[in-house]
């Protein structure tokens, strides 16, 4: 691809989650995307990861484990990243890609979310939270004279197209003084979706390890196009279902393995796997069958979650990924608090006697 040809996709994050999912997607659909990707976190320990995405030749993604029960060991190659940027060294190129780009993706951390005092500057800066820096490049596109993009967020935010149309549209009104900004900022369609895929490994410097299984569920609204077409990614009515089943029973069981790992002050090596060939097992799946299952079937999805738990024990117990327990304990507490203790409000007064399990972990918890 020619330097000045533009790219289909935006995309804001570097993580292997995105380059073993929607990237590899977009490599894999029919026809392809083509992709630049934007380092807004400044962080220069990933710049050599940075350089790799780019590379004429593409990077491996290696699927392993089980799929309906069939071992899956492949590599597939992803080539739909053309370009590389950083928000850091290329400001200018990175506002003149979003210029023209159909869809904005973005993966960036919770954090990175987070408003700052920054965020309320004229001037674009580095010290900005990502939906601050995203309104000012969207500024110049507007400026330009196109037409908004379809932003597609797949931060693990309720509603994260909702939520951050709306914070984009904040900072604009307050901080961004251009007449009729805000009216094109409004009519901009913006994307609720859900993502699942476990990635538990980097290739350095680009790539990565990963499960069969795949997600991207996008809820249907108006202006709202599927960014690609490949069997993992999937348009739906209500985003809420897969929301609930993802947090609440697959997320879920993660932060209680976790649980247990810091409890029993374990080493940093032991993974998901190794859990699944304990009698944490059968644990986890009591757990799910006799304190969440219960939750579901109230909001008549028990049919649902019972086959959702069945995959996810599926996913639990493939021996190729080393998913350690250590990475899914970080930031532990706020885990508890939006899979674990948000869940029990469906129990309220009865918590401790149908969850007692869940009841004690955000017991331990609580802060």
């Amino acid at each position: 691809m020619n330097e000045s040809e533009p790219t289909d996709v935006i995309q804001f994050g570097t993580s292997r989650f995105l380059q073993a999912h929607a990237d590899l997607f977009f490599s894999e659909a029919a026809p392809s995307r083509s992709v630049t990707v934007v380092q807004s976190s400044g962080d220069s320990s990933r710049s050599s990861r940075l350089a790799a995405l780019a590379r004429p030749e593409g990077f491996s993604v290696k699927i392993q484990g089980m799929l309906d029960g069939n071992i899956i060991d492949e590599a597939r190659r992803v080539t739909s990243i053309k370009h590389a940027l950083s928000t850091v060294t290329n400001w200018n190129e990175v506002c003149q890609s979003a210029a023209t780009a159909k869809f904005i993706l973005s993966n960036t951390s919770e954090k990175g979310f987070e408003p700052r005092d920054e965020d309320l500057d004229n001037s674009p800066s580095q010290l900005m939270s990502y939906p601050a820096k995203l309104a000012h490049i969207l500024a110049y596109r507007y400026s330009q004279g196109h037409t908004p993009p379809t932003l597609l967020p797949t931060e693990l935010i309720s509603n994260n197209g909702d939520h951050l149309k709306a914070r984009i549209l904040n900072i604009a009104q307050a901080a961004i003084p251009l007449a009729g900004f805000s009216d094109w900022l409004s009519a901009m369609p913006a994307a609720n979706s859900i993502v699942d895929r476990i990635v538990s490994e980097p290739i350095e410097p680009a790539g990565a390890i990963a499960e069969p299984y795949a997600l991207w569920a996008i809820e249907n609204a108006p202006g709202i196009e599927c960014p690609c077409n490949h069997p993992a990614v999937i348009m739906v009515q209500n985003i809420d279902e897969i929301a609930q089943l993802k947090l609440h029973i697959l997320n879920l069981g993660h932060t209680y393995l976790a649980e247990h790992w810091l409890q029993n002050d374990q080493p940093k090596g032991v993974t998901v796997y190794d859990a699944m060939n304990t009698e944490l097992k059968s644990k986890l799946l009591t757990l799910w069958t006799k304190e969440v299952l219960l939750g579901f079937a109230n909001q008549g999805m028990e049919d649902t979650a019972i086959g959702y738990i069945t995959t996810t024990l599926e996913r639990f117990s493939n021996p190729f990924l080393a998913h350690q327990l250590s990475d899914i304990a970080q930031n532990h507490t706020q885990k508890v608090h939006r899979r674990i203790d948000a869940f029990l409000q469906r129990y309220g007064s009865d918590a401790e006697k149908i969850a007692p399990t869940l009841v004690s972990i955000v017991k331990r918890n609580s802060v």
